[in-house]
């Protein structure tokens, strides 16, 4: 039985497309909706190009990365699997969707986030009596733009020194990169957390006594100022951690199985706890995921696909453009020991 996907013609111009990814401009042209049913049923349009040239990219039986420069068309590939591969890198362990409450995806480079105005009585929907005002919730356009960071890599080799090196190899390079740039906007997000994003927003801070030890009263006190929000995430920094696991309320029989089966911790108040190296030493940031934070980004995983294509992989950029902006500032609060 013969494919669409088999005969279709790919060139550069396919990555040029403006608000379309290559995947997506892809999927255009070879709708996933026309395998149901059949053998291809699961795959996406890039998954059925490569079983088109039958290029194997994980795996002991992978090909080598000559195998994507066999012909013009499976050249085109190539930028989009780079792409993929060093986004892979980027999902692997990365607590960024444990802390933002939306992901919002721009085709330009300027962005106002949103912000609300309401505190005490307001957050309160008390009964309203006949003719009397309802209570307000204002929405507004925030006074200063996002700040958008262009983070990214190198990638610095000659065609002949990886033509033969097998993909799977190739891969744990790119998704290396995609980790140290994951770590990027982590540093980034958590700095927008603690900071404020250049709206007067800074997060309000605790801060225990000199020479106090970290206790779990302090905990408790910390886990109370969030009301009316829920601290349902704790990112602690490495030195913290060690602190609160040596607490006798974490030395809980349940907690320690959650722990020693999955390797996720959860803290006695029910807030899940993230161990961080991007945050200073000797802090702590609370927040309820579902409220506190936004992250900003202007388009994918960007690669230099006319470099690629043509076989120039010599210092050719893998780069992304975020930034992050704080949607209810009472959401995230700082605890410093």
């Amino acid at each position: 039985m013969a494919y669409y996907y088999d005969n279709l013609k790919l060139d550069k111009g396919m990555y040029r497309e403006a608000g379309r990814s290559f995947s997506q401009v892809l999927e255009r042209e070879d709708p996933s909706e026309r395998y149901k049913g059949t053998s291809l049923e699961g795959l996406d349009a890039f998954q059925r190009q490569l079983k088109r040239f039958d290029i194997k990219v994980r795996g002991a039986g992978s090909d080598v990365v000559e195998k994507f420069f066999q012909t013009s068309d499976a050249a085109v590939l190539f930028p989009e699997y780079i792409s993929r591969t060093v986004r892979q890198g980027m999902e692997e362990g990365d607590i960024l969707p444990h802390i933002t409450a939306a992901v919002t995806k721009i085709d330009g480079l300027d962005y106002r986030s949103i912000t609300s105005e309401s505190g005490g009585e307001e957050k309160e929907l008390k009964q309203v009596a006949e003719g009397a005002a309802i209570p307000e919730t204002t929405i507004k356009v925030q006074a200063n733009l996002v700040k958008l960071k262009k983070r990214g890599r190198m990638l610095v080799a000659s065609y002949e020194a990886v033509r033969f090196q097998k993909l799977d190899l190739f891969s744990v390079t790119l998704r290396q990169i995609g980790a140290h740039i994951a770590r990027t906007h982590l540093e980034d997000a958590v700095d927008v957390l603690i900071n404020g994003d250049g709206n007067e927003n800074p997060a309000e801070v605790t801060a225990i006594a000199a020479g106090q030890d970290l206790n779990y009263d302090t905990l408790v006190d910390f886990w109370a100022k969030f009301d009316p929000y829920v601290m349902n995430t704790l990112m602690v920094s490495g030195d913290v951690m060690l602190q609160m696991l040596k607490l006798p309320e974490f030395q809980n029989p349940l907690t320690g199985l959650n722990f020693q089966g999955t390797g996720k911790l959860t803290t006695p108040l029910g807030a899940t706890l993230l161990r961080t190296g991007v945050l200073p030493e000797k802090t702590a940031v609370g927040l309820d995921k579902r409220f506190a934070l936004e992250m900003v980004q202007s388009g994918d995983v960007m690669v230099e696909y006319d470099k690629l294509i043509d076989r120039q992989l010599e210092r050719a950029a893998i780069t992304t453009i975020s930034g992050f902006a704080k949607v209810f500032p009472q959401a995230s609060q700082v605890l410093e020991l």
